[in-house]
């Protein structure tokens, strides 16, 4: 592979994370093209269905995150070859983009009804999500599929540390130690893992 070019938010974590940490596992340069939130309406303009993150490869623009995410987590050795537990990695992958997109739906709110429909997904949606993860890592062991890192769990470490960040209003900082602490200690594992910390290791030095 060669000539790629990542497209995503200047931002450490989100969707295009994930896909950035494989490529650097994987050992495969790329241009990390990074914008701000302003530049978004003109940036949207040139993908091809109006949202990050995109992959340029060669010159032809790929998008949907979690499909992008899958091939380079194969060239990372991040994604299983036995079906089942490529079952398991994608269960968990969907189940984070579920979330992600019920907590999108309150965007745009403000006052009041932001209020209202962030403590109605916390005490729902995250609650059930985060439960549900919780026990599938205890049914699996100290990771989502495989017995070792796959791109699950970069997927999971970026969805759990925006969901602590603090910066989503009326979403609790301490909600995944609340709900489910032994995703919070998973999470500080996973992001202590030499994948990750490689990755930005990487990123220091440039």
């Amino acid at each position: 592979m060669s000539q790629i070019k990542v497209s995503y938010f200047d931002v450490d974590g989100g969707r295009g994370e994930p896909i950035r940490i494989a490529l650097n596992a994987a050992g495969i340069p790329f241009e990390d093209f990074r914008f701000g939130y302003g530049e978004f309406a003109e940036v949207r303009k040139s993908t091809p269905l109006s949202q990050v993150p995109t992959v340029n490869i060669e010159g032809v623009q790929y998008t949907q995150s979690s499909a992008l995410l899958r091939y380079f987590g194969k060239a990372a050795d991040l994604y299983p070859q036995d079906a089942f537990q490529a079952l398991l990695c994608d269960e968990i992958m969907d189940g984070c983009e579920d979330l992600t997109h019920k907590l999108v739906a309150s965007f745009g709110l403000q006052g009041d009804a932001l209020k209202s429909a962030r403590e109605a997904f916390v005490t729902g949606p995250l609650t059930l999500y985060l439960g549900w993860m919780a026990q599938k890592l205890a049914t699996q062991g100290n990771y989502f599929a495989n017995g070792k890192l796959t791109i699950a769990d970069l997927k999971v470490l970026m969805l759990l540390r925006w969901l602590g960040s603090g910066q989503l209003d009326h979403v609790p900082a301490d909600c995944v130690t609340r709900i489910a602490p032994s995703l919070q200690a998973y999470a500080e594992r996973i992001g202590a893992d030499p994948v990750v910390t490689s990755y930005y290791q990487a990123r220091a030095a440039k």
